[in-house]
């Protein structure tokens, strides 16, 4: 697939959230949404990330962003997730590595000299239409959402 870019149309998403509901990202059309995606539940960088969102989430919510978070984690894994760190956002599970792959995020890696497929830590900003409007490849675990209000706000 041909990799996304700012003004892209955000494709579409059809997955399982923490709950096992379906969650489309056409139901929310109408309002901003910080889609990142992160490698694995309850690993360092990716509670980092994850607890950045949560403690700034009432501040994202006010400004308009729904908070979205994507890995290949299962459903399981995410309620577990969400549950010791009193994550207040959706979890998708993509479990089947559609949505990292549509997304181009699915990358080869190289971890010691050992080269494997993973996700790659990623924040896509999507307007109100469903249109990209920013791509952050080197995010800032620690400050990801100010990075967010950085280049939005």
């Amino acid at each position: 697939m041909t990799e996304l870019k700012k003004g892209d149309k955000a494709p579409e998403i059809i997955a399982k959230n923490q709950h096992g509901e379906t969650v489309k990202l056409s139901d929310f059309r109408g309002k901003k949404v910080i889609l990142y995606f992160y490698p694995k539940d309850n690993t360092p960088g990716c509670t980092t990330e994850a607890c950045n969102f949560r403690d700034n989430y009432q501040s994202l919510l006010h400004d308009g962003f729904e908070v979205i978070g994507v890995s290949i984690d299962s459903e399981q894994s995410h309620q577990k997730f969400i549950a010791k760190f009193e994550l207040p956002f959706t979890l998708l599970a993509d479990e089947d590595k559609k949505i990292v792959s549509d997304y181009g995020v699915w990358v080869e890696k190289n971890m010691y000299g050992i080269k494997y497929m993973g996700t790659a830590r990623t924040t896509f900003v999507i307007d109100e239409d469903g249109i990209i409007q920013h791509i952050i490849k080197k995010v800032n675990n620690k400050n990801a959402s100010q990075q967010i209000r950085d280049l939005v706000i």
